[in-house]
């Protein structure tokens, strides 16, 4: 049984940036363009109207614009995913403030909107609401920017960072990603979801399982949604087994 193609409503207030955006879409599989809006008031009439599962929309727009839309938009019981497509880069934070799915800067690039609308598909609508409307659930985001524009990555998705040289590579559920943050920035930042086991790295603690050794004496921590090992410094091996005492029931 085929499944239904995705509806995506495009807000823009360039009559030829919904254009271009339009044809990005139409040369994607499995999406359809269902409407389009002008501002941020007609992409609230649209939503209404249309019911899209997808909204590609600008942030700045006259009258209300994107990040108001957004925001009323968190509100309802069964909101589209939003996607944000602009020129500027400083509305990251803001962005994932209203639960934006992806962050997507002009000239909008084929592989990046593909990118972004399958990870969009990820997340259904009950997904959503409990997102937006459950403030016990952790809706925390690391705002990553990357040669696609910037890119929002939930924290209970990392299953480790690791530092090489200048740049820490982001492990989540959806790839790798490569950031500027420091270790110690992303530790200082996240305490309770990031742990220290290496100088080198850090493990996202919902995704911890296990401490063993290898056959040559090395403390090694096991991930529980895979066969990787991580190599755990004689320094923090300490650390790491209080915090497995401390967190995993007793058998």
């Amino acid at each position: 049984m085929n499944q239904q193609p995705q509806r995506i409503l495009i807000a823009d207030d360039e009559p030829l940036a919904r254009q271009r955006i339009q044809r990005l879409v139409e040369e994607l599989p499995d999406y359809r363009v269902c409407g389009e809006a002008s501002d941020g008031d007609d992409a609230l009439r649209k939503v209404a109207e249309l019911e899209p599962d997808i909204l590609l929309m600008d942030i700045r727009m006259p009258g209300m614009d994107g990040m108001e839309a957004a925001h009323q938009l968190s509100q309802l019981s069964n909101p589209p995913a939003v996607i944000f497509c602009t020129a500027y880069d400083h509305y990251a934070i803001q962005a994932f403030e209203v639960r934006a799915i992806a962050y997507l800067l002009k000239p909008v690039r084929r592989e990046a909107l593909a990118d972004a609308l399958a990870r969009a598909g990820k997340v259904n609508r009950v997904q959503l609401q409990a997102l937006t409307h459950n403030s016990d659930l952790t809706t925390e985001q690391v705002a990553v920017r990357t040669h696609r524009g910037t890119e929002l990555i939930d924290l209970t998705d990392i299953r480790y960072c690791e530092a090489d040289q200048k740049y820490v590579t982001l492990h989540h559920s959806r790839g790798e990603t490569v950031c500027d943050y420091t270790l110690k920035e992303l530790e200082q930042a996240y305490p309770e979801k990031l742990l220290r086991i290496h100088r080198h790295t850090l493990v996202g603690v919902r995704f911890i399982q296990a401490l063993r050794r290898n056959n040559d004496g090395q403390s090694m921590l096991a991930l529980n949604d895979s066969d990787t090992l991580l190599p755990v410094s004689r320094r923090h091996a300490s650390h790491v087994r209080q915090w497995l005492q401390e967190h995993q029931p007793s058998p």
